[in-house]
């Protein structure tokens, strides 16, 4: 019983790290326009879209900073 209690300390703490890590990274995400007349739902997600289209998904991640470059010189902040 010690070696599980010992294995499931570690655990937690990894899963708990990726888990704020990715509430992190969710935050990061731009959701603002700086023009007031794009700065809806409906231009919101045709740009999101746009960019996931030219970034597609990657193993390691890159696409994520990818998309938010793009969405970035789309106005979004």
């Amino acid at each position: 019983m010690r070696v599980i209690s010992l294995i499931r300390t570690p655990l937690k703490v990894a899963v708990s790290f990726l888990m704020a890590l990715a509430l992190i990274a969710c935050s990061l995400y731009p959701d603002i326009n700086s023009d007031p007349a794009k700065n809806n739902k409906a231009t919101f997600q045709r740009d999101a879209l746009d960019c996931a289209q030219s970034y597609p998904d990657s193993g390691s991640g890159v696409h994520v900073k990818q998309r938010i470059g793009c969405m970035n010189i789309k106005g979004w902040h």
